[in-house]
């Protein structure tokens, strides 16, 4: 993510700013990607804290546009969950705004959000057909450190659960391409598994024991959907990571100049190099902390292979569906 410039004063402004230093209202124009200082503002400003514009006054903004379910206000702790979700949603739709996904030169189907909080029934968090279900519970960082724990999961994020859900209204999208399925299947296997039956085996039975080997994570073992989406949500958080250390002003000996754009980069294989060294890095300053890694996950030639899969569909897939 980038660091951005104050439209009225000295200063930079972060993505979820909503005031200046001074003090200044302002908002984000996701199509300058920049900051604004004058209205139309998001008529969710007031109530989930949503800083981007809208097209008039009144209006919702790009983003929030796209939540068509919004929670049960009356269920406890809904609405600041409400509002954690939907910058994680902002904030990865601005990251797949880079590569042209969802903005208006984008002719595809955008993603519609059902975002929902959980009263005595967990929500399932999941993708059918361009609609997007987000439990915002997991913006709790008491319930998603308990279900990270009882799922065996190093990295549970709602920004890591945004880019896992998109991922997968992404891979549908580019399935009503002529060109992608036979490709798919040959990189990750046939989805048409049963998929309903490869969770149960894998909730039951757990992943294989060599799943380092093929896989980023144990669950992108389950089925071929999920290891695509495992491994465009893997792709988003290594670019973001590189884009968002570079933009800090921070580098390493592997950052190929100044000015480098991680999103403009066609090869993977030098994205994926320099956003591990940086990862190691700040692993390493993680720990001095007594916190967790940052990224805590290996990178095996077959995982690059998919990454590298996936990071081509991305850049050039946005056009025409």
């Amino acid at each position: 993510m980038k660091v951005f410039s104050n439209p009225v004063g000295s200063g930079n402004l972060w993505f979820d700013n909503l005031t200046t230093a001074q003090g200044t209202p302002v908002a984000y124009d996701p199509q300058a990607r920049a900051f604004l200082p004058m209205p139309p503002f998001c008529v969710n400003r007031e109530i989930i804290g949503c800083n981007w514009i809208a097209p008039e006054q009144g209006a919702f903004c790009r983003s929030c546009a796209m939540t068509a379910l919004a929670p049960d206000p009356n269920i406890p702790n809904a609405m600041p969950n409400w509002a954690t979700t939907e910058a994680a949603k902002r904030w990865v739709l601005d990251n797949l705004g880079r590569w042209h996904w969802f903005r208006p030169e984008d002719p595809g189907t955008r993603p519609v959000f059902h975002m929902l909080a959980e009263g005595l029934t967990p929500v399932a968090m999941g993708h059918a057909n361009g609609v997007v279900t987000i439990s915002v519970a997991e913006a709790d960082p008491v319930i998603r450190a308990t279900r990270r724990q009882a799922l065996d999961e190093p990295y549970r994020t709602m920004m890591g659960h945004m880019r896992h859900e998109i991922s997968h209204m992404l891979w549908w999208r580019l399935s009503l391409r002529e060109d992608f399925l036979d490709a798919f299947r040959e990189m990750f296997g046939d989805e048409r598994a049963d998929y309903p039956a490869a969770l149960e085996r894998h909730y039951h039975q757990g992943p294989p024991d060599n799943w380092r080997l093929f896989y980023l994570t144990s669950y992108a073992s389950a089925h071929p959907h999920e290891d695509w989406a495992e491994t465009a949500a893997h792709l988003l958080h290594l670019t973001d990571i590189t884009d968002s250390l570079v933009a800090s002003g921070l580098t390493s000996p592997e950052v190929p100049r100044h000015g480098w754009d991680p999103y403009s980069e066609s090869d993977t294989a030098m994205l994926i190099n320099v956003a591990a060294s940086l990862a190691i890095r700040v692993n390493h300053v993680n720990r001095a902390m007594g916190l967790s890694d940052l990224y805590p996950f290996v990178l095996s030639q077959t995982a690059q292979r998919k990454l590298a899969f996936v990071h081509d569909w991305l850049r050039r897939g946005a056009q025409g569906l």
